[in-house]
Formats: structure tokens, C-alpha cells, sequence
């Protein structure tokens, strides 16, 4: 009877330690699940990918571990049902059983409380992979529509480019073609005032008229040239626009 004894107080006393056990890796388990929640729902595209992990792996082990105390837990709780049973006496007494059911209880609120809490985080879980699987296909579709509007707005400022330089090459010819013209006038007059010239120094009169021709052509050439001027100067402008 000692003996049977004896047993009976070991079996508690394992009872009582992983019960203890099992309720401080609960608490943890518990405050693992808040901190992953808060964690996950503040930012989970930003959220570093080790600490993700790290979460992740510490969730999985320490379910491992409590569910292999409640096995333990089990274990002890069925040896001490086989106790009650194989007992000597004709009967267990009320107290036995009283504290045999405490037992039971403890090991089945600590099952339901356990199971609840790793449905909820892995409820969370599955959520968030969920969410972020989205996040990342918008924020795929956001950096290819913004690759393709930066890709259209070079286009369009290359084309800008290119119209710029051909509206100075026809500036330019155009430029060179009235220079080549005024060239050519240039000649015809010079041409004319040798004849006027010649023909002033034999007639008097006609001298001060060929003086009076020489100023308005160098008016006219001032003139000119003033014009020739600005229009440089405006296709400079225009090019370096």
C-alpha cells in the first residue's frame, strides 16, 4: 500500500511540473501570436524577411514542444486513471477521483486552449500570405505601368528632339539659300554702280546722282545686314531652346 502510495504522490507530482510547464509555454505562445499579429498588420511588404522567418520558425517550434507536454501530460493523466483502477481497495475514495477529474480538466482546458491559439495565428497566417501574394502582384503591376509611362514620355521627348533638329536644318538651308541670293544681288549691283560710275564721271550730273543711288545702297546694305543679323540670332535661339 506504501508502495501504491508513493506512486500515486510521483504521478501527481509529474502532473503538477508539466502542468506548470504547459501554462508558461502557453502565456508564451499566446504573446507569440499577439506580437505576429501586430507585427504582421503593421507592414508586411516592409517587414524584414529574417524576422518574418524567425517568427514563423519559433511559432512552429514551440507548438511542437507543447504538444509533446500535453502527449506527456496524457500519458501521466492515463497511468493515474489506471491507478484508480488497480487500487486494492474495494473502491477509490472521493478524493482520489476529485483530484484524478482536477487533472483531467486542467489537461483539457490546456488542449482547447492550445489548439485555439495556433488556429488563430495560423488562421492569421494563411491571411497574410494571402495579402501579401496581392500586395506584390499591384505593386508588380504599379512598377511595370510606371516603367512603360517612362518609357512613352522618352519616346515622345526623342521625337521632340528630332522634329527640334530638322526645323534648324530647314532654317538653316533656308538661310544659306538667301545668303547665296543676296550674293548674288550683291554682284548685279556692284556690276551696275561700276557702269553708273563710269558713266558719272563723264556726265556731272549723273555723278551726283550715282552718289545719291551709293547712299541708299549703303542704307539698304546697313539694312540688310541688320536683318541677316536678327535672323542668326533668332535661329541661335530657337536651337538652344
Amino acid at each position: 500500500m506504501a508502495d501504491m502510495g508513493n506512486l500515486w504522490e510521483d504521478l501527481r507530482k509529474q502532473a503538477r511540473q508539466l502542468e506548470n510547464e504547459i501554462d508558461l509555454k502557453l502565456v508564451s505562445f499566446s504573446k507569440l501570436g499577439t506580437n505576429y499579429s501586430t507585427h504582421r498588420d503593421g507592414d508586411s511588404d516592409t517587414s524584414p524577411l529574417l524576422n518574418r522567418s524567425s517568427s514563423e520558425h519559433m511559432f512552429d517550434t514551440m507548438a511542437m514542444e507543447i504538444e509533446q507536454l500535453l502527449s506527456k501530460l496524457t500519458q501521466v493523466n492515463d497511468r493515474m486513471v489506471e491507478y484508480t483502477q488497480n487500487i486494492s481497495l474495494s473502491s477509490p475514495s472521493a478524493a482520489l477521483l476529485h483530484t484524478l477529474q482536477r487533472h483531467r480538466d486542467i489537461l483539457q482546458d490546456y488542449t482547447h486552449e492550445f489548439q485555439k491559439t495556433r488556429a488563430n495565428i495560423t488562421a492569421l497566417r494563411e491571411r497574410e500570405d494571402l495579402l501579401g501574394s496581392v500586395r506584390r502582384e499591384i505593386n508588380t503591376y504599379k512598377n511595370s505601368t510606371g516603367l512603360n509611362r517612362r518609357t512613352e514620355l522618352y519616346l515622345k521627348e526623342n521625337d521632340h528632339i528630332r522634329n527640334s533638329e530638322r526645323l534648324v536644318d530647314e532654317q538653316i538651308s533656308i538661310a544659306i539659300a538667301t545668303k547665296e541670293n543676296m550674293t548674288s544681288q550683291n554682284k548685279v549691283l556692284s556690276s551696275i554702280t561700276s557702269r553708273v560710275n563710269s558713266l558719272a564721271n563723264r556726265f556731272p550730273v549723273i555723278n551726283s546722282l550715282v552718289q545719291r543711288i551709293n547712299l541708299r545702297k549703303r542704307r539698304d546694305s546697313i539694312i540688310l545686314g541688320g536683318v541677316i543679323a536678327v535672323c542668326f540670332i533668332l535661329l541661335i535661339l530657337y536651337a538652344f531652346h
